[in-house]
């Protein structure tokens, strides 16, 4: 089965895409999503960010995300070290998942840092990069949180650009709100659905 791996920087429109390619029957894995539910349902996970990060980031069961977010930012190099364990995690959770879809002509599996991750990349067979114009981008993201256009920024500054991301895409899709998204993804199903036979 092939796997779509969708990626972009934040407020490039990721996720309304991927909404707009699982509305069209296709499974979409949100590693983001699927990471949080990692932390509620894997024990072998928790136990292992308890070594890292200390007994009391979980209680009652629970893994505490203000007490972990606290410590990451207090101390960057503990960030390689989560990402060296919830990372292998998301991969086995991913590869579960892609084996219990059925009778579709591809999967996505939907992160931001998808490129940036060596780990994650071999899991896709091809690549969508997302872009978008930065003013967009910023709107986008202060439409739906409270960040300022500076935190934005800074966030923007953390992520690849587009240029990096699309020298390692086979499809490129252009979210700047002039172009048509439909026809664009209906083009990238075709493909797919046609490479699947």
């Amino acid at each position: 089965m092939i796997v779509l791996a969708v990626t972009g920087g934040i407020g490039s429109g990721k996720t309304h895409i991927v909404n707009m390619f699982a509305s069209m029957g296709i499974p979409v894995y949100f590693t983001d999503d699927r990471a949080k539910g990692l932390y509620d349902s894997s024990g072998e996970l928790l136990v292992a960010l308890q070594s890292i990060l200390g007994e009391d980031i979980v209680q009652d069961g629970k893994l505490r995300k203000d007490i972990m977010a606290a410590r990451l930012f207090a101390d960057k190099s503990l960030l390689a070290k989560v990402e060296g364990v919830v990372h292998p995690a998301v991969i086995k959770d991913f590869l579960k998942w892609k084996g219990e879809q059925k009778n579709v002509p591809f999967v996505i599996i939907e992160s931001a840092i998808f490129l940036e991750n060596p780990l994650l990349r071999p899991l896709a067979d091809k690549v969508l990069v997302i872009t978008s114009p930065i003013d967009l981008r910023i709107e986008r993201v202060q439409r739906r949180s409270n960040l300022t256009r500076e935190q934005i920024l800074g966030r923007m500054d953390n992520q690849w650009s587009d240029s990096e991301r699309e020298k390692w895409a086979d499809y490129v899709i252009v979210s700047d709100e002039k172009r048509a998204l439909l026809p664009q993804i209906i083009g990238i199903y075709k493909e797919l659905e046609d490479g699947n036979r």
